[in-house]
């Protein structure tokens, strides 16, 4: 039976590490035999499920010289069809010895510096075809780059209590219309572009008071904090921190927001996406790609506080039924194209084509 590593250099928990754990966890649970590699004190070690096997190295950083000779021993004794790894460090440690029968396959969730971190790998997957064009125009061959997307769990049902909980925890109105957003606090996914937005409109929505719910954290939240009470809107908008379960969060919600200035794909737009609320994004590459405007979602300018603030009261002026079906047909999107089952055999398949005979 084909058996794959993957490897992850990652010390954080974010989009691209929630994904790593998604998918060998969904490849265990196939009865594909994987095996973890992860780095040592980081929050994936912490987190993935006890059914994988794993095991820990420093993978301290791009120039870690014993965790590539460990990778390569590790590889050498194991002798996987398919070494898969994520994002720069990891690619860059992870190197075959002459003549191994195994396939380096890298997987990118970016437009990720090139040159020095990937060109030695043997195959390549884009988990947007945007990205899959950057890397035939940054010289890779066009017949080994593959396009796989996302995918993000079904969405747990969550208790009428647990509801409850939030909205006394924030103190909200029990009529109070709530947008919600999600995501690390750094400058490119555009929170700051959100709060002159929000800053911009009524504070009720057909006499229902407005308010903004963010969750995540990062290197901006200081600063996030600081613009939020500039603006007046202590009040209203609300900072959770990063929640590892944040179902209740989209149960809670009327509808859901991602700001980016740039996003290759939008995992949070999935994740909205399974618990149906309508969407809005900025034009990000990867909302772009998922997003068929007034279909599936709404769409806004990027970098444009003024032009998402239009986009927010677009969403917000939707009658019930509209917004509904506007989540509706994003969770039939998600379904159709970002279903755990329909990923899982796209790699299966790229697995068989590229293994090597023994």
């Amino acid at each position: 039976m084909l058996s794959s590593i993957h490897v992850l250099g990652s010390r954080r928990l974010g989009g691209a590490e929630s994904f790593y754990m998604r998918l060998v966890e969904a490849l265990t649970r196939a009865g594909h035999p994987t095996l973890a590699v992860t780095r040592r004190n980081g929050m994936v070690a912490g987190q993935l499920a006890s059914s994988v096997r794993q095991i820990h190295l420093p993978l301290a950083s791009r120039w870690d010289v014993y965790s590539r000779w460990k990778l390569g021993r590790l590889i050498a004794a194991e002798r996987p069809a398919i070494v898969q790894t994520y994002m720069g460090r990891a690619t860059r440690l992870t190197r075959l010895h002459s003549g191994s029968r195994s396939v380096h396959v890298a997987r990118l969730g970016g437009f990720y510096k090139i040159a020095g971190y990937y060109e030695h790998a043997d195959a390549w997957v884009g988990n947007t075809r945007s990205i899959c064009d950057y890397l035939q125009q940054q010289g890779m061959p066009a017949e080994r780059v593959f396009h796989i997307g996302n995918f993000v769990p079904s969405a747990r049902a969550v208790v009428p209590q647990e509801i409850t909980a939030w909205r006394q925890r924030l103190n909200l109105p029990p009529d109070a219309k709530v947008l919600f957003a999600l995501g690390r606090l750094i400058e490119k996914k555009g929170f700051q572009d959100l709060l002159d937005a929000f800053a911009a409109l009524s504070p009720t929505v057909g006499g229902q008071p407005l308010v903004l719910v963010i969750a995540g954290d990062g290197n901006q939240r200081a600063r996030l904090d600081a613009q939020t009470q500039a603006l007046g809107l202590a009040a209203r908008v609300h900072w959770v921190g990063w929640q590892a379960d944040p179902a209740a969060l989209f149960a809670l919600a009327d509808a859901f927001v991602c700001p980016s200035r740039h996003e290759p794909l939008g995992n949070v737009i999935l994740e909205a996406w399974s618990h149906r609320l309508p969407v809005l994004s900025t034009r990000n590459d990867g909302a772009r790609e998922l997003i068929v405007e007034h279909r599936n979602g709404l769409l806004a300018p990027t970098d444009d506080p003024k032009g998402l603030a239009d986009g927010l009261r677009a969403l917000l002026s939707l009658p019930e039924s509209a917004g509904r079906a506007l989540g509706d047909a994003g969770h039939g999107t998600l379904e159709r194209d970002h279903g755990e089952r329909a990923v899982v055999d796209a790699y299966l398949n790229l697995y068989e084509r590229l293994r090597r005979p023994r």
